[in-house]
């Protein structure tokens, strides 16, 4: 055996054993999450309760986005974590707990603004501030980075977001839908797919049509 080698196998084995606890790791998430959703099942308060507390923010911010209501996002984010406790007993898995919210919270919103339609009193949603070019790079990502403690940067960035807001308030509401889980929420193309109950081939489609549509409305503004 040569000088090295006892330093290259203790090396592969703790590279190894390294690999092994990473494993671990992983399956213990799972497994943490997985008891947690039956806690949840099994109807416990304390479960529903932490439910609450950790997601409440990221629902409130999606569905404010959704409306660009304060008041109606609270309504419809008290409404979300109603139906996640009258139906966590269907929820399968097929897609995570997150994921699962957003599918609601999305529904809460388009029966909202179906109910507003019926009644002649059509609101069309809004958005935060979403839009995206060809590229990758989500629109929160864009905009934080044009963030700077310089005032006037900081005027050129609230301007940008206003005129986003603004364009985003002329989309149609399948077009903003896709925008602000993709470009804002930073779900995946999988994940946008299962909360909006489509596929991902659509939600490729609608996004690309979106940003398209967006950039036009965008023109000379940004």
């Amino acid at each position: 055996m040569s000088f090295g080698e006892p330093i290259a196998l203790r090396v592969q084995a703790e590279m190894e054993q390294a690999a092994a606890a990473a494993s671990a790791d992983a399956w213990a998430g799972v497994d943490v999450e997985a008891q947690f959703i039956e806690r949840l099942k099994a109807g416990e308060a304390a479960a529903f309760d932490h439910l609450v507390a950790e997601r409440t923010g990221d629902i409130y911010a999606l569905l404010y986005r959704l409306t660009e209501d304060a008041e109606e996002a609270r309504d419809l984010t008290q409404e979300t974590f109603l139906q996640a406790f009258r139906y966590i007993a269907q929820f399968r898995g097929d897609a995570d707990l997150r994921t699962w919210l957003y599918r609601i919270a999305v529904n809460q919103a388009r029966n909202r603004w179906r109910w507003w339609k019926r009644r002649r009193r059509e609101r069309t949603v809004s958005l935060d501030a979403p839009s995206s070019d060809a590229q990758e790079t989500t629109l929160s990502a864009r905009l934080s980075d044009s963030r700077a403690d310089d005032p006037e940067q900081l005027t050129l960035a609230h301007e940008r977001e206003q005129a986003l807001m603004t364009a985003l308030h002329t989309l149609s509401r399948a077009y903003r839908e896709v925008i602000v889980l993709r470009d804002i929420e930073g779900l995946s193309y999988e994940e946008v797919a299962s909360a909006l109950e489509i596929s991902t081939g659509t939600v490729k489609s609608r996004l690309s049509r979106g940003r398209t549509e967006l950039r036009r409305r965008l023109e000379g503004s940004l």
